[in-house]
């Protein structure tokens, strides 16, 4: 039976192999706070940490045993964890995950001699050390480096290591945020646009999510950049309203709260997204937004089955005929823009990717455009800043579309306060 520490550890050990191998998603995996934060650090270290361990090692060993170095690595340098208890705690790893023989001897010998010698030397080299530095592929640098120049570009990388503020989205039909701030304990709480609270850093997230506030709908999860994204579509009362990629549901929740009397339709290609974003519109009491399944470059991918007495969720089916007055297209792109949230996303991009998903971007965008009504606004959104996914496709569209026009200038909330996530977007009209 393990301790509940070599537990926590082995739970962030499975997790990170599983993340290296077949690139699931850290945050989804259900850990504990510590094992989260040791995960998710070994993550956004992951170049760093293994360029020290090639400095350690004469040959790389395996996947396994380089992870448990690389989980040492971080709790000595990184975390507040003496270091003889990462040491120990390492060694203990190796012989619980049942490694190849001499690994524990290997992991102890290693960290012994990273405690002796420590941090490495950069490489000389700009571009090959502000890569290393904040394990970001040299690629991406590179990209940024000829996009923003030197000083932009280094401060991007960096942000990528930071921890992100996390916000609470008070559902202002239920109660309010100073309510929410008193109930959850948040004292001298930053509030933004009436509905926004800052989480203190040393919040427990999970005790959050546990309340019974949260259980009752007066509260989610997002941060404030989506309110920037959907001001764009200027909202009135009555609208009809398509959420085209909404999945996990929190702009379309957002807009639900703002205005109750908006006919909302939430929908997304994944049918297991889909289940997700509708048990959150039913926890937060939204009766205003409607759930399916549906593909936009083809049509409707399957409705989701009605729950007795709800209407709107009936009509859910029975696809759609007339035109949306509003379109809010937050397109599946890099994740470039909150790669310190979603750490993992920056060891799947490739150039070619970024092509890929650029000319993806483009076909939903065009296809999404169709189901605009005459003096409508679609808003295009990315959480990427990158110009292959935003002012290129935007600009692109609006010269192929001579019907559409842009609406004022594009909004990058990231760009005026680092703690909003690296958002773009852009409103178009239907003229």
């Amino acid at each position: 039976m393990l301790d509940e520490s070599l537990k926590e550890r082995m739970d962030a050990f499975r997790v990170l192999v599983l993340w290296q191998k077949d690139g699931s998603f850290i945050k989804e995996s259900g850990l504990s706070p510590f094992a989260m934060e040791l995960a998710l650090g070994v993550c956004r270290r992951h170049l760093y940490l293994q360029y020290f361990l090639k400095t350690l090692v004469k040959k790389m060993p395996s996947l396994e045993v380089a992870t448990v170095l690389e989980m040492g690595l971080f709790q000595m340098f990184f975390m507040e964890i003496p270091d003889h208890a990462a040491v120990s705690t390492s060694v203990e790893l190796a012989k619980a995950a049942n490694l190849q023989e001499g690994s524990a001897r290997l992991v102890n010998a290693v960290l012994h001699a990273a405690r002796k010698s420590g941090l490495p030397a950069l490489p000389p080299q700009k571009v090959r050390r502000v890569s290393i530095e904040n394990s970001v592929p040299e690629w991406l640098v590179r990209r940024w480096f000829d996009i923003y120049g030197g000083t932009r570009a280094e401060a991007l990388a960096k942000a990528t290591l930071e921890r992100p503020v996390e916000w609470i989205r008070v559902n202002l039909q239920k109660t309010s945020a100073p309510v929410i701030a008193q109930k959850l304990g948040i004292t001298g709480a930053s509030i933004l646009y009436d509905r926004y609270i800052q989480v203190p850093a040393d919040a427990k997230l999970k005790t959050i999510l546990e309340s019974e506030s949260f259980a009752k709908g007066e509260f989610s999860m997002q941060n404030p950049s989506a309110y920037e994204v959907v001001k764009l579509l200027d909202l009135k009362p009555g609208l009809k309203v398509w959420d085209a990629c909404a999945a996990p549901g929190g702009k379309a929740a957002l807009m639900a709260e703002m205005d109750a009397s908006l006919d909302i339709l939430a929908s997304d290609v994944s049918e297991s997204r889909v289940l997700k974003m509708r048990d959150v519109v039913d926890r937060l009491g939204l009766t205003n937004v409607r759930v399916e399944c549906v593909d936009v470059l083809g049509g409707v991918a399957g409705a989701l089955p009605a729950r007795e007495g709800s209407e709107q969720r009936k009509r859910a089916s029975e696809g759609e005929t007339s035109p949306f007055d509003r379109i809010l297209l937050d397109v599946p792109c890099s994740n470039m823009g909150v790669i310190a949230r979603r750490p993992e996303s920056v060891y799947r991009m490739t150039p070619e990717s970024v092509k890929e998903l650029a000319e993806l971007q483009y076909s939903i965008l065009q296809a999404a455009s169709a189901k605009l009504a005459v003096g409508g606004i679609l808003v295009y959104a990315t959480c990427s800043p990158d110009p292959e996914e935003t002012t290129k496709i935007v600009n692109r569209f609006v010269k192929e579309n001579s019907g559409f026009e842009k609406v004022g200038d594009a909004v990058l909330p990231g760009a005026e306060d680092s703690r909003f996530d690296g958002f773009f977007a852009q409103a178009l009209r239907r003229k």
